[in-house]
């Protein structure tokens, strides 16, 4: 019964986002809302965090900058003179939008052979892994989502000469990722214990 009346508080939050034009991506801003949904999801970060130490929060912030949580995102597509559709600048992919090279380098470095970018749980254990890498190369803490993000986002190499700098919209964004990680945290708080709960429950 309990599943039931958050399955439609989930419902209703999504519904009540579109009848007063609200973004589509609303009931995103409530990281309870999306795993009374996706119990499987709550599992699978948690597991990614036990195993590389990236906090769950983190994890989903920075899926929710980088997809929205859609398996199949793409960049968009280029445009030539703005009009003609053509190819898409990057080859990234997936929930956390990885390139096929990043990748490529994550399954030779974890042995996760079979991992595909539009499964969740090789996703977040992607990213548990990278952010995990960011702090044994570039000193940054797994808990500072700010610098976390600009290293994701610029890569290693980008990070320690700077890109960053230059990208004041990057900056704004990567303090964003912070902003969100910090209020998943405190949405988990209220509904960690029931996940755990029902995670245990499905275990055995």
């Amino acid at each position: 019964m309990r599943n039931l009346r958050i399955s439609r508080l989930a419902l209703l939050v999504i519904l009540a986002g579109s009848a007063i034009g609200c973004s589509p991506h609303s009931y995103l801003d409530d990281i309870c809302v999306v795993l009374s949904e996706r119990r499987s999801w709550y599992s699978s970060a948690r597991a990614a965090y036990e195993k590389w130490g990236v906090p769950v929060p983190l994890q989903f912030a920075i899926i929710y900058q980088e997809s929205k949580f859609s398996a199949k995102a793409t960049p968009p597509r280029l445009r030539v003179f703005g009009l003609i559709p053509w190819g898409r600048g990057s080859s990234s992919y997936g929930y956390a939008q990885a390139t096929e090279g990043t990748w490529r380098w994550y399954m030779q470095r974890t042995g996760n052979y079979t991992a595909e970018r539009d499964d969740f749980a090789d996703a977040v254990d992607f990213i548990g892994w990278y952010c995990s890498l960011s702090e044994e190369l570039l000193g940054i803490p797994k808990v500072d989502g700010y610098n976390q993000y600009l290293a994701y986002h610029e890569g290693h190499r980008g990070f320690q000469n700077k890109t960053h700098h230059e990208k004041q919209w990057l900056l704004k964004i990567a303090s964003d990722v912070e902003s969100r990680a910090n209020r998943y945290r405190s949405q988990l708080d209220r509904c960690e214990k029931e996940l755990n709960h029902s995670a245990s429950w499905h275990f055995f």
